[in-house]
């Protein structure tokens, strides 16, 4: 692609600066073409591994209108945008271990529903609010995650790894939850209608107040 050799001909911090200028604010197919070389640059110089994440989570967080739970129209063919989805699979898959210590990736108040995220590595990422309705979650790692008042009405979250993820007042009708490993998580006051729990592992998860079809509090279940 013209665009991405045009971008590799520069300077690593004038690619970064080309990044932090651009994305957004061109044509897609420009956004993929300098996700793509960012990807690039943090695998081949790591120095640089959590600066390129920001920059993309920076992406998401301003190009993706928040919808909260109140306003969401379940629509199982709502798909991210291309650029978006571009930059959500770079942050999946990148090298967990340049993350820094005590660092977290932010994705709160975002509106990635449809969002192919199958075996994304998202441990401790701050998803507090996030639309993931109709989500391809699958064998996701989602340990330690801020899913709080999140949407994921719909997802697909099969053998994903919920351990001690914070998932109060979350909204998961109808979600995949099959052998997906929710030890010690907590769904306090969650929304569970329709939830698929089969094989899960729910060894100290908290479903205070949760509320299932019958409309109870796991707590009120004989």
């Amino acid at each position: 692609m013209a665009i991405l050799q045009v971008i590799q001909q520069k300077s690593l911090k004038q690619r970064l600066k080309i990044a932090i200028e651009w994305l957004g604010n061109n044509t897609t197919e420009t956004s993929v073409a300098i996700i793509d070389d960012l990807e690039q640059i943090a695998h081949n110089h790591p120095q640089y591994h959590w600066i390129i994440m920001e920059i993309l989570t920076n992406f998401i967080r301003k190009n993706t209108s928040y919808i909260s739970q109140k306003q969401v129209i379940t629509n199982s063919s709502v798909k991210v945008r291309e650029d978006i989805q571009a930059a959500l699979t770079v942050i999946a898959r990148r090298d967990v271990n340049n993350d820094p210590e005590n660092q977290q990736l932010d994705l709160s108040y975002t509106d990635i529903r449809g969002a192919n995220l199958n075996g994304a590595n998202l441990e401790q990422t701050n998803l507090y609010q996030t639309n993931l309705g109709g989500a391809n979650l699958i064998e996701a790692n989602l340990e330690g995650a801020i899913l709080s008042a999140a949407n994921l009405e719909g997802a697909n979250l099969y053998s994903a790894n919920l351990k001690g993820a914070i998932l109060s007042a979350s909204n998961l009708q109808g979600a995949n939850l099959q052998r997906a490993n929710l030890h010690h998580a907590s769904l306090y006051l969650a929304k569970l209608h329709g939830v698929i729990l089969d094989d899960a592992i729910l060894d100290g998860a908290n479903f205070r107040g949760a509320e299932f079809s019958d409309s109870k509090g796991v707590g009120d279940r004989g």
